[in-house]
């Protein structure tokens, strides 16, 4: 069970050591989709339902401190497909397909450090176009 959320990153397959810097990584999770309404006339009582057959692995996010000195690189990451792996604090890793969707810088106000807010969308599709599922290790 992990008990304090620190140490977590997210790393691009393509930017290893792009100059964004974690406050804090929101990893992603698994989502099973809204139920299925099965009920017929032949029902008495109730409604019924059923689950999906997929699943979607929902998309993460992270908010960064960052150099303005990278926006080149941080733009060339933008939309590009690439393994990225969140690293969890007791050192085990996620490993999925997708892309930096977007890096969205907050305010910059004295006294705070700016950060920027990124969302990473999951396509749990390869550079083929093949179905990949996410990859733990532990």
């Amino acid at each position: 069970m992990l008990e304090d959320g620190y140490q977590s990153v997210i790393v691009l397959a393509d930017a290893p050591t792009i100059a964004l810097f974690e406050k804090s990584v929101t990893p992603p999770g698994v989502e099973g989709g809204a139920k299925i309404d099965i009920t017929t006339q032949h029902n008495q009582t109730v409604r019924t339902y059923a689950p999906r057959s997929l699943k979607e692995v929902t998309d993460s996010s992270m908010t960064v401190g960052y150099d303005p000195a990278v926006l080149a690189t941080i733009i060339a990451q933008i939309n590009r497909k690439q393994l990225i792996t969140v690293h969890m604090p007791d050192e085990s890793t996620w490993t999925f397909w997708g892309y930096l969707q977007n890096f969205i810088p907050g305010p910059n106000e004295e006294g705070t450090q700016p950060t920027a807010q990124c969302a990473i969308v999951t396509t749990n599709t390869d550079d083929t176009g093949d179905e990949v599922l996410p990859v733990y290790s532990a």
